[in-house]
């Protein structure tokens, strides 16, 4: 028989110290609560995998985007020299100076569309309706997933400042490397939205009781939109890793909760769980038709609903616009319009 502490032969067995116990606890991540984290299920591995599938193919087809217009510019490119080549020297000058004139009345449409834009988000500053992003949670994601909520946050800026009755959008608990990446997008300075480094409860301590957390573990369901609310959106790229945690903040400071009624109108695939700039889309679309389904059905992407709700949509048309949102997202992200 062998004796605990040694091997075969006799010999004592190597001890871990109580510095190296130490060390690795300090090396486990830790969740709020204070607790070892435990490792992802095997459900929650495959979900991984699959997400990661997903963003790789995303990724694929960007790259094919990216090319396909690059050879479609070279391809006008190339058509505008050979048609300056087969005209004479006074046509040439009159084809430049036409495509001058379109240049020019293409730009001053699109500074009458900024001015516009500028306008409506200003006016939602004083009588929109208030939605903040809770940017609390940065301290629990990886570099990665910052960077996807980083971009989330860009695409509602994006759909908001194009709706005609845009919301008043808040940035709460913006700090440490969430805020550095959200400095590095092109024109962010200029955003036409509020910047708090204080959470929302420190910022709207006089509005608490008009704060309301959006989130899908409450047992309130959300059936109109009140102007006189501020809704919170967690801004939080879970990965499955901390399920409940907003309710759980909700409770703890004693800030009214309610959810989206998804059940009432459609049947998800999967989780219930939204990106954050999809949320933004469904309210902004509720603001706009006043109905919960269409909103729903014009946000939620194909992949997250039951096929059955997909039959009842009817029409391959919005179909297809769901398969390819996530897509034209991605290539449109570097083109998000600023003021």
């Amino acid at each position: 028989m062998i004796e605990a502490g040694r091997d075969c032969d006799g010999a004592p067995l190597p001890t871990m110290g109580a510095a190296e116990n130490d060390q690795n606890d300090t090396e486990k991540p830790v969740n709020p609560e204070g607790s070892t984290q435990q490792p992802l299920s095997r459900n929650a591995q495959k979900k991984l995998l699959k997400q990661q599938k997903y963003e790789a193919k995303k990724a694929e087809k960007k790259a094919l985007l990216k090319e396909q217009k690059k050879k479609e510019a070279e391809r006008k490119r190339k058509e505008w020299e050979e048609s300056l080549e087969s005209v004479t020297e006074e046509e040439k000058l009159k084809l430049i100076e036409s495509r001058k004139s379109i240049r020019k009345e293409r730009m001053e449409k699109r500074s009458e569309e900024k001015e516009k834009k500028k306008e409506r988000l200003t006016k939602a500053k004083e009588c929109g309706q208030n939605v903040i992003i809770d940017l609390d949670f940065s301290h629990l994601m990886t570099p990665t997933e910052i960077n996807s909520l980083v971009q989330q946050i860009m695409y509602c800026y994006a759909v908001n400042g194009r709706c005609t009755s845009p919301a008043h959008l808040w940035l709460t608990g913006c700090n440490g490397e969430m805020e550095k990446q959200l400095k590095r997008l092109p024109g962010f300075e200029k955003w036409i939205i509020d910047t708090e480094n204080k959470s929302y409860i420190e910022a709207l301590q006089d509005r608490k009781d008009n704060l309301v957390y959006l989130t899908a573990d409450s047992e309130n369901v959300l059936e109109e939109l009140d102007l006189k609310k501020i809704y919170i959106i967690g801004g939080l790229v879970d990965r499955n890793r901390w399920k409940g945690i907003t309710m759980k903040k909700a409770e703890e400071q004693g800030i009214q909760t309610a959810k989206l009624p998804i059940g009432n109108f459609l049947k998800m695939s999967s989780s219930q769980v939204l990106t954050v700039n999809q949320v933004l889309e469904i309210l902004l679309k509720f603001l706009e038709t006043k109905d919960w389904k269409t909103s729903f059905f014009q946000v939620i992407p194909q992949r997250k609903r039951c096929q059955a709700d997909l039959e009842d949509d009817g029409g391959d048309m919005v179909q297809e616009e769901n398969e390819l949102k996530d897509e034209e997202l991605a290539s449109k992200r570097k083109n998000v319009e600023v003021l």
